[in-house]
């Protein structure tokens, strides 16, 4: 009788284990985007074109004219910066909050495709 129980507990467990992580896929995203929004890509032209957030512009960090470009963008935008894992884009934030620039660090593409909700397209 109680290893009817006990199997009937763990199968309880297994289905509501199951709800729940079904349920955090459906999480709505945590970055808020508006019209003043500004979804960057710091990976190079290459891995841009393999595919990007829908609506980004590709800035490369590794480019010699990164800062340049950086000092030209409006400080009155907010910037959602993304890369390939998050290490470029942690180096981009801080170029770009030094510059001054309000920005969210979306970290690597696929943690950027779910915090913002956009999708990734060739």
């Amino acid at each position: 009788m109680r290893r009817r129980l006990r199997a009937s507990a763990v199968g309880a467990a297994l289905v509501l284990a199951a709800t729940v992580s079904g349920c955090a896929a459906a999480a709505s995203p945590s970055i808020a985007l508006d019209e003043d929004t500004v979804i960057v890509d710091v990976r190079t032209p290459a891995e841009y074109a393999d595919g990007h957030l829908d609506g980004a512009v590709n800035i490369d960090l590794q480019s010699a004219g990164f800062e340049s470009t950086v000092a030209a963008l409006d400080p009155e935008d907010e910037y959602v910066v993304y890369c390939a894992s998050g290490n470029r884009s942690a180096q981009a934030v801080a170029v770009m909050e030094n510059a001054g620039l309000s920005v969210t660090d979306a970290g690597g593409i696929a943690a950027a495709e779910r915090a913002t909700g956009l999708p990734v397209i060739p």
